[in-house]
């Protein structure tokens, strides 16, 4: 009540907007194996994926030819969308993300279906991944890595250090003893 209303000149001025903010999904193309799991799970069927095979030569002689799936469409009907994030989170290569874009308004809702030219283009609007906290704990599979590493090199050292110094040297003793007696059983078998 105390202050003044301050007025967005939007158009001229565009607002600042929350990090985490949902504007539009953007596609990694590179990233993506055509699994087709963002399809399958979202819940307003918005997503369209068209692939097809290719075989590729065996990369060593008599080995098997290989096939993969080549990315053919990938479009989102934003006018479908809810901006669940679902497809997001289950892509397990990566190749969708949030972009902060929110300009994307159509005069004809059979506009809003934007194939994958177009999420490419969002893509290089998504901001980087903000840095690790240096203060956080590591990681449960570094840590599990590490605790075992740790373990083995303990049980060696302490395997070392139960080898007693002197049967060091009598086993060095007892081994040019061999020699020598081997070499005196070859000299009388050449007499």
């Amino acid at each position: 009540m105390t202050k003044r209303s301050v007025t967005a000149q939007y158009p001229d001025a565009l607002p600042e907007l929350p990090p985490r903010s949902r504007g539009v999904i953007a596609l990694f193309e590179e990233n993506c194996t055509v699994c087709m799991l963002c399809a399958r799970e979202c819940p307003d069927w918005c997503i369209y994926i068209d692939s097809h095979k290719e075989t590729a030569p065996p990369a060593a002689p008599g080995g098997r030819e290989r096939s993969r799936n080549v990315l053919d469409r990938f479009a989102i009907d934003f006018a479908l969308c809810m901006y669940c994030g679902i497809c997001i989170e289950v892509c397990p290569f990566d190749a969708l993300f949030w972009s902060p874009e929110f300009e994307y308004a159509e005069s004809d809702i059979l506009d809003l279906t934007h194939e994958r030219d177009k999420l490419r283009d969002w893509m290089w609007t998504v901001p980087a991944p903000p840095a690790l906290d240096p203060a956080a704990e590591e990681p449960k599979e570094i840590a599990a890595a590490r605790k075992a590493a740790d373990k083995a090199a303990a049980a060696a050292a302490a395997a070392a250090a139960t080898a007693e110094p002197g049967q060091g040297e009598q086993a060095e003793q007892g081994e040019q003893s061999d020699r020598s007696d081997r070499s005196d059983d070859q000299g009388k078998g050449d007499a």
